[in-house]
């Protein structure tokens, strides 16, 4: 055992977990902590609002892996990570949050910046843990790592300000001693019965997740796929899961996804999801196509016995890590199918769904458009083609244009996209595009932001340069809330409350923080500008002038319906009113 302060023992869990840098806001709170950063080789990452650090430490682990660390000062400032840390946990991201609280002797007195944090908590993370005595902090902390990495999702840590302080006999201990890294196959008697299902497919189709990406495991999804003649489809926002540039690769399910997927999907007679928890929203009908089949027999595997049949009945779960359970599964289906299935009749049936759904969203983007302005899916086509040839990590948003990018964004190689994914919260794609550029230094990174999020968004530009993170924001200027503008069209028969987003020019903004700005109404401009970005290695910010109606389908026609109205004062808004 060793004599050393708490914030010294905290210092050396975050150091032997290999923690390079922590992110958050300068506050009193931790100031203990935080002094010892430098010395321990863990740089401080200082941004403009505590939520852009949690959206960056989101992004961080996906590309890296490693779970991210922030900190802020107690109350407000743990507070304002609430929205981040609500989206890490939809989006099953390991990380650690430190949350110092008020003092230990004050609690209850709502003293200066006190909040229960530590309850707050509870509900969006994997747990909420809290500091019982000084001498338990470093213990506390290696817990928060453990969960973090077991249960695939944000831990928090509550500690009062002042058990930073004080002095006590620690071992320092590797990670190794008291975690063990994710894996293995589960219960092997469940792969017999998985083989079986799968041989009998007559039309099996591949649903490729996140832990595909996650655990490494595409290889062994792409030879699956190739011995079973088996399209493969994508889930929601993880455009990574398989390379567009295979012969059956569909694309993906969910809002604005592939039709050709979804089609191809609902004719499938066995479905075989990896690394997926199949998600409600994920897998509700698009397009008027309930594509999602309710005879077809489901092999799932996902790491998380929580998620095996959440929202679907399967046939076989298989609770494992995507990669092992993936790996055993060809193992034994090539022992019981040692020949792979003629594959050119599901070459040809990707082949030309996916041709059909490529003339249809070509056909939608000639729609006419003001003057002065581009077609929100003519911006996204030259978009979609530079990400794809730059092999460039995009973040998206959620919103109209950005909802879009699902039917533009392909990827030839994992660990490429970045989505807000099912918390669906406006103002991640830029943050997490500062984390992604931070895990990925040498990378290209492109942000895709409506004007909407974007004014969630653009106080982080400062950041990006102070930091020299050459982001390429490209931020869509249509001038209004559009997704939630359709929902007026279409609901509220163009009664628009609410929607308008008044703007004078983001490029001259983004200079005037020591960004590179550029604004653009042509695709031939706003590839110009990409080009010019992408070799000025710059902050750069790509002001997209879009037209404002040409809007997306409803977001969540399921949860909308036209209005009815009883009160006299109100009956003029009621839907029978509405022109025919």
């Amino acid at each position: 055992m060793t004599k050393m302060t708490p914030s010294e023992a905290m210092a050396e869990v975050l150091v032997q977990e290999g923690v390079n840098h922590v992110s958050g806001i300068l506050g009193s709170a931790f100031m203990d902590l935080l002094d010892l950063f430098p010395a321990a080789g863990i740089e401080f990452i200082s941004v403009r609002h505590e939520q852009t650090a949690g959206h960056m430490e989101d992004a961080y682990c996906r590309m890296t892996g490693k779970a991210g660390v922030c900190i802020g000062q107690n109350g407000p400032g743990i507070t304002n990570y609430a929205t981040a840390v609500a989206t890490a946990n939809m989006a099953h991201t390991p990380m650690v949050l430190i949350s110092p609280s008020a003092g230990s002797i004050s609690v209850g007195w709502d003293g200066f910046q006190e909040c229960d944090t530590w309850n707050l908590f509870k509900p969006i993370t994997k747990a909420s843990l809290r500091v019982p005595h000084p001498k338990r902090a470093a213990d506390i902390l290696r817990t928060a790592f453990r969960i973090a990495y077991a249960e695939r999702g944000p831990v928090l840590v509550d500690i009062p300000r002042d058990y930073f302080y004080g002095e006590l006999d620690e071992e320092i201990l590797s990670p190794s001693q008291y975690r063990v890294a994710p894996g293995g196959i589960g219960n092997p008697e469940q792969f017999a019965a998985a083989v079986e299902v799968l041989k009998g497919a007559k039309n099996p189709v591949i649903v490729s997740g996140r832990g595909v990406v996650d655990s490494g495991a595409l290889d062994v999804v792409k030879a699956l796929a190739e011995h079973l003649a088996a399209p493969v489809a994508c889930t929601y926002l993880h455009n990574d899961a398989f390379p567009c540039d295979h012969p059956l690769w569909t694309g993906p399910i969910g809002y604005m996804g592939s039709k050709a997927a979804m089609r191809i999907l609902q004719k499938a007679d066995v479905i075989l999801a990896i690394g997926t928890r199949l998600s409600y929203f994920g897998t509700l009908p698009q397009y008027d196509i309930n594509y999602f089949p309710k005879s077809a027999k489901i092999v799932q595997i996902d790491i998380n016995p929580r998620n095996i049949a959440k929202t679907h009945p399967v046939a076989v779960g298989l609770c494992a890590d995507a990669k092992d359970a993936a790996t055993e599964l060809y193992k034994q289906v090539r022992a019981a199918m040692p020949n792979a299935k003629p594959a050119a009749a599901a070459h040809a049936l990707v082949k030309a769904e996916l041709e059909s759904w490529y003339k249809e969203i070509a056909a939608i983007a000639n729609e006419p458009v003001m003057a002065g302005t581009l077609h929100p899916r003519k911006a996204l086509e030259v978009v979609g083609k530079f990400v794809t040839e730059s092999n460039a990590i995009a973040t998206t948003d959620i919103g109209n244009t950005s909802s879009t990018a699902n039917s533009y964004l392909r990827f030839r190689n994992p660990k490429r996209s970045v989505a807000t994914l099912t918390f669906g919260n406006t103002g991640f794609a830029y943050q997490a595009s500062l984390g992604a550029q931070l895990a990925c230094p040498e990378d290209v990174v492109v942000s895709i932001v409506g004007d909407g999020a974007w004014g969630m968004s653009l106080f982080e530009v400062p950041t990006a340069v102070q930091y020299n993170l050459p982001v390429i924001a490209t931020v869509y200027n249509n001038g209004a809330w559009c997704a939630e503008k359709k929902n007026q069209v279409d609901f509220y028969n163009n009664r628009f409350v609410g929607a308008d987003i008044w703007s004078n020019s983001y490029a001259k903004i983004a200079e005037a923080m020591g960004a590179v700005g550029y604004k653009v109404s042509t695709q031939a401009d706003l590839a110009d500008a990409l080009a010019a970005a992408k070799a000025a290695r710059k902050p750069a910010v790509i002001e997209v002038m879009t037209d404002g109606t040409r809007l997306a389908p409803p977001f969540r026609r399921d949860a909308l319906a036209l209005p009815i109205r009883h009160l006299p004062k109100y009956e003029h808004l009621d839907h029978k009113h509405f022109p025919k």
